[in-house]
């Protein structure tokens, strides 16, 4: 391809994209949700946290279903400020006691709630939020009017698998995650620092 068509192309390619910039004239916070049967929902939910704090902004996390191992999240974000609030039963199939894991849930729940509603949070992610509703901890009302109540500049992320279509129409941007390779499927042990 010659340097003209090139040049040409390319400023073809600027002007649609100047032109989307130009069209976008809302300011306000979005609901992202991050699913799907791959890996990289809560990384990915976490690199916006630290984007997010990076630009001096305040964010919340509630993290349903993790337990009390190391969080290296954790670890790094919240001496910079950041709520991390954990139900901290461990994995549900683990547990197998539906009682108390929805006690716990609701527990946790309470924070995410206030977080929801806390204008001087920027940002609050909802990690692995789906399973309590695919499970029943939750009910998916109170979570759909907490999202909807929220201040208008608050960005929310939800992760996890099989997210209810409710959640997926009122998002603004949603990602789903596609498995093409684990290294655990090949015997791999799960790492500290990459896989948690």
């Amino acid at each position: 391809m010659t340097t003209d068509r090139h040049q040409q192309r390319q400023q073809k390619l600027k002007q649609q994209v100047d032109a989307r910039i130009e069209a976008a004239t809302q300011a306000r916070g979005i609901l992202i949700i991050l699913t799907g049967n791959g890996k990289g929902k809560t990384t990915g939910a976490f690199g916006t946290v630290t984007r997010a704090v990076g630009h001096g902004q305040r964010a919340g996390v509630i993290q349903f279903i993790k337990g009390e191992w190391p969080n290296g999240e954790r670890n790094l974000l919240e001496p910079h400020g950041v709520e991390f609030q954990v139900m901290a039963t461990g994995f549900t199939w683990e547990t197998q006691n539906k009682e108390t894991d929805t006690q716990a849930c609701q527990a946790v729940w309470q924070h995410g709630k206030r977080m929801l509603a806390d204008p001087s949070l920027d940002l609050v992610v909802l990690d692995e939020l789906t399973y309590m509703l695919s499970f029943a901890y939750l009910d998916l009302q109170e979570v759909i009017d907490a999202l909807t109540a929220r201040p208008a500049h608050q960005t929310v992320i939800i992760t996890g698998r099989g997210c209810h279509r409710d959640l997926l129409e009122m998002a603004d941007t949603v990602s789903e995650l596609r498995p093409v390779k684990h290294a655990f499927d090949a015997g791999i042990m799960a790492q500290q620092g990459i896989d948690w």
